[in-house]
């Protein structure tokens, strides 16, 4: 027979068991007071390759992001902090829970209009340009967006110019030599690489990312300082003049008997400054910044009405001071134009 309402009492109530457990939800985060300290030298698909400081100099640690991070970004370079198992150990997997602030950011986009900024590396020092002088035949602007990006990234920048032995490389140092850029120059031969002692030391105690075109002997240069690295080397293509991408992945590599790393990137065929304001450019030019305080509003120091033409011409820029403007109006000028060229 059904019962009334009357006969429930509140003990014939069943409650719903919370599949979350009891606890309430709290917006606390652990503190991970017991995360042990690492660098990021390598990613590949959601798995992050760290190196954790030890007795012997380091060991490798796998890992991956912690939930909690959410969608904040980790990049090579980046130094974290580690939970779980950090033995490092066949099957070991660890977790990521912070990373600290960067010292240094490289980026680049797309092209420039693209708004989406990807971050290649973090706390380098360091920004190595590689370029040959023949095969393929050196790209000038290429080579100014990178400087660019690294002077704006806070880095230093070095040239490097392989195949010397195919071409003179004076004349192409010839219209650099108002940046003041450090540069090394390497040819091949029966032997070693020459020039490598000099890049060697150059390289030596710092974070250098390199970077450049397919095919301009990156590759090969990464092998020879580092033996064990077994990077992919290629060819240039005879109609195109382009080489062909080896390097599919960036990876971090120490440098034997040194405390430097040298980060090796794929090649690339663009580099894109979208996320570079062009006023910022002038600020790398301290010879030339003060005399923009007589430039119109919203100078672009590229045209007739630029004060810098003034105050190069009365000398307060120093003798060099045309061939610094004609340097800095390229860079401007690269900034607006094909990001590949």
């Amino acid at each position: 027979m059904a019962r009334s309402t009357a006969d429930y009492d509140e003990s014939d109530a069943r409650i719903r068991p919370n599949p979350r457990g009891s606890r309430p939800r709290s917006k606390d985060r652990p503190a991970h007071a017991d995360a042990v300290p690492g660098r990021v030298v390598g990613v590949d698909r959601g798995r992050y390759t760290t190196i954790v400081e030890d007795d012997t100099g380091g060991h490798v640690v796998s890992a991956m992001r912690a939930r909690e991070l959410g969608r904040k970004g980790i990049v090579l370079g980046d130094h974290v902090h580690l939970v779980g198992d950090v033995s490092g150990e066949d099957g070991s997997l660890a977790r990521i829970v912070r990373v600290s602030p960067r010292r240094t950011v490289l980026r680049r986009t797309a092209d420039d209009t693209d708004p989406v900024e990807r971050v290649l590396v973090a706390n380098a020092d360091q920004l190595v340009v590689v370029c040959a002088l023949a095969e393929p035949e050196p790209r000038p602007r290429m080579i100014d967006r990178c400087l660019v990006a690294a002077y704006d990234a806070g880095m230093d920048a070095l040239l490097v110019l392989t195949k010397a032995d195919l071409a003179d490389p004076v004349p192409f140092l010839e219209q650099y030599a108002p940046l003041s850029v450090r540069h090394v120059v390497t040819a091949r031969g029966e032997g070693p690489t020459a020039g490598l002692e000099e890049l060697r030391s150059a390289l030596s105690g710092r974070v250098s990312v390199l970077v450049g075109h397919s095919g301009v002997g990156k590759s090969t240069l990464v092998n020879e300082l580092v033996p064990d690295a077994a990077r992919t080397t290629g060819v240039v293509n005879d109609v195109t003049g382009r080489g062909r991408h080896t390097s599919t992945s960036a990876v971090s590599l120490a440098l034997p008997h040194d405390p430097g790393w040298v980060i090796d990137t794929p090649g690339v065929r663009s580099f894109g400054l979208a996320h570079v304001d062009p006023a910022r450019i002038v600020t790398h030019f301290p010879d030339l910044e003060p005399g923009t305080a007589d430039c119109p509003r919203g100078c672009t120091h590229d045209e007739d009405e630029c004060a810098l033409d003034a105050w190069v011409a009365s000398g307060s820029a120093g003798p060099s001071g045309p061939a610094r403007l004609d340097s800095l109006r390229r860079l401007l000028r690269s900034r607006g134009t094909p990001a590949g060229d």
